[in-house]
């Protein structure tokens, strides 16, 4: 039997009643980060990306055993400023998780981007 363990940051804020990640086997999950603290999209973009580091390493994860991503933008104007910060974020990755990009909205707490990622432990 495969038992979910929750994945969270120290002191990182959750808006609502979710967990930040889960592991569920050798697959994480990771609900949608935001870092509107940051300022500007490309730093928000640096921001959740920084978070999902986190989060994939409590997991015993990193960013190479992503399988799927999805980028939720305030203003889908702002594709290629997000994809410039992304594509460097996955330089060294042998193969790129699959990924999805579409407008939201609105995001919380005032967020121009929000990212969702699922990984598979070990797939590397």
């Amino acid at each position: 039997m495969t038992t979910k363990q929750a994945i969270a940051i120290d002191g990182g804020a959750v808006y609502g009643p979710y967990t930040p990640g889960v592991r569920s086997g050798n697959d994480l999950w990771l609900s949608g980060q935001i870092a509107p603290e940051a300022g500007d999209l490309q730093a928000q973009v640096a921001g959740a990306l920084a978070k999902i580091d986190v989060l994939l390493e409590a997991g015993g994860s990193s960013k190479h055993d992503l399988v799927s991503v999805q980028v939720l933008l305030l203003d889908i104007k702002d594709f290629s400023a997000m994809n410039e910060v992304y594509a460097a974020w996955l330089d060294g990755v042998r193969v790129p998780p699959t990924r999805a990009a579409f407008q939201a909205a609105a995001l919380p707490a005032g967020a121009s981007v929000e990212i969702v990622a699922h990984a598979v432990v070990g797939s590397a």
